[in-house]
């Protein structure tokens, strides 16, 4: 199974992108799917997580401003960002949680004016 994010970019403090990743295999096969993001010099940590129930768990600083969300016809996990911040920049990835895929590239998000 793989994992392809995108979605990603430049956008100003304030602004929003929404990311997508496309899952090769049946994601209902999978009880939790999560975004994951990793800063230039930090370790990569989750900031969302999503259940097959509908459960979901936020990074606090994301929460509310945040949404998780999975479309399992179409086998793709959505993150729609608001208010961004430029403490938000970061490389976005997908996985289960815990992470049992391999990584996938990722999808670059730049918060700056």
């Amino acid at each position: 199974v793989q994992v392809v994010e995108s979605g990603g970019g430049l956008v100003q403090p304030g602004g929003s992108l929404r990311l997508s990743c496309a899952v090769s295999g049946n994601i209902l096969g999978f009880s939790t799917l999560a975004w994951f993001r990793q800063a230039p010099g930090e370790v990569r940590i989750r900031v969302a997580s999503l259940t097959t129930t509908g459960v979901t768990n936020y990074l606090p600083s994301v929460e509310g401003r945040f949404t998780i969300s999975r479309d399992n016809a179409k086998n793709t996990m959505y993150l729609q960002m608001n208010s961004l911040s430029p403490e938000d920049t970061a490389i976005y990835y997908c996985n289960t949680d815990p992470s049992d895929l391999a990584w996938g590239q990722g999808t670059q998000v730049t918060v700056s004016s």
